[in-house]
């Protein structure tokens, strides 16, 4: 598949999110020092503003079903370095300082585990 030159969504200066049936786009967000992965979320347009104006990722908790900002109890901020945009806009990629452990658990990503021979061994 090639892209087309003339579709201003995939090749053009405008951001124009192309979000999901349920209003999402994937976020991925890595440590900007380190690019480590630290969290894939989903922003609903509310939240992509709300990050884009503040700084500060904001995301739509699917479980909850509301707008939330990261580290809103905890403290952890991400704090936003740079946002990027796939080329049809349906996925962003955000590069951010963490003020502490991204994951709920505590770890420093959640990304804490690998899958080794069908089983789950912690990350050194």
């Amino acid at each position: 598949m090639t892209c087309d030159k003339n579709d201003d969504r995939e090749t053009g200066s405008t951001l124009k999110p192309k979000y999901d049936s349920n209003g999402l786009l994937s976020a991925v967000v890595t440590d900007d020092s380190s690019g480590e992965v630290l969290v894939i979320a989903f922003m609903d347009a509310q939240a992509l503003q709300m990050s884009q104006d503040t700084g500060v990722a904001h995301f739509y908790s699917r479980s909850r079903k509301k707008l939330w900002k990261k580290g809103e109890t905890s403290g952890n901020i991400l704090s936003i370095v740079e946002m990027r945009i796939d080329c049809d806009q349906d996925a962003v990629w955000i590069k951010a300082k963490p003020a502490g452990p991204t994951c709920h658990t505590g770890a420093t990503s959640c990304f804490y585990r690998v899958i080794k021979n069908g089983a789950l061994e912690m990350v050194e």
